[in-house]
């Protein structure tokens, strides 16, 4: 789990690791160099599992991975947000599903989006066979980053690029690793994975452009000619979509745009239960 200012998030989603069914488990927390004090949130919890890793610099996000990475001493590594919720079965599904299909080199879980102010936003999309996750590459990969799992051995062949690219590191690691690699995702709703309520647009415009140049970079080295034009294609029709979809976000309250997103009741009913015990219990 890095960590860079994280704010009171931090806490709910240590203690959601805490919560683990699985519980031969190991987290290392590394800082980032935070400047707002979120570690102190953690400073009572008490647990010989959890290790935190601080040297006073700030290397950004791929580079902590990295050495996460080399830190770990399991034989299967996962990625957590600062800000995300996991849900307390989530570890063991998917070791269970890793010691099961030994050919899995990676495995996420189904998500649903939370606000800022832990409101329900929508489902993160979530194919879940290899087949289903990487059939159109040039469209990216619908695998919830802070939900994988994966055997250590595979991030420690596959390591995170440095420099990073700007803000898609986990899709540059995809995107080069698919067609050696079997990805999977459990279809059963065991995250939470949170959304700001405003959009940077900016930001957002940037790192599509760095993932179209990403791709093109990479379809042209394989000789892939046809997935340059359609990844051309995705980045024009996400530019036009993301321009209204921003003015609605950042203009309109969160009530009123969320709702047009139907959720089934018991998806609700259970992150209803995980918000009261990491949140306002």
């Amino acid at each position: 789990m890095p960590v860079y200012n994280a704010g009171n998030y931090l806490r709910p989603a240590v203690l959601s690791i805490l919560a683990q069914t699985y519980t031969n488990w190991e987290l290392l927390i590394i800082d980032d160099n935070s400047t707002d004090m979120s570690l102190k949130s953690i400073e009572d919890i008490q647990d010989a599992r959890i290790k935190i890793l601080r040297d006073g610099v700030n290397k950004g996000l791929a580079a902590r991975l990295n050495e996460a990475i080399t830190e770990a001493r399991g034989i299967y590594f996962a990625r957590m947000d600062q800000d995300d919720i996991s849900y307390p079965d989530r570890f063991l599904k998917q070791v269970e599903l890793l010691n099961r299909e030994p050919e899995l080199d990676l495995v996420a879980v189904k998500s649903i989006r939370i606000s800022e102010s832990n409101e329900v936003v929508d489902f993160f999309p979530s194919p879940s066979t290899h087949a289903e996750i990487c059939a159109r590459p040039w469209n990216g990969f619908y695998l919830p980053h802070p939900t994988w799992m994966g055997r250590t051995d595979w991030f420690d062949k596959n390591r995170y690029k440095i420099p990073q690219p700007y803000f898609c590191e986990d899709q540059e690691l995809l995107l080069r690793t698919y067609d050696e690699s079997k990805f999977a995702c459990i279809p059963e709703v065991l995250f939470a994975y949170r959304v700001r309520d405003k959009v940077n647009l900016k930001k957002l415009l940037r790192t599509r452009f760095e993932l179209l140049r990403i791709k093109v970079r990479f379809f042209f080295g394989v000789r892939r000619f046809g997935f340059i034009g359609l990844s051309m294609l995705h980045f024009l029709a996400h530019i036009f979509i993301d321009i209204p979809n921003s003015l609605i976000k950042n203009y309109i309250p969160f009530k009123t745009w969320s709702r047009r997103f139907s959720l089934p009741d018991e998806d609700i009913a259970q992150w209803k239960s995980i918000r009261v015990r990491f949140f306002e219990e």
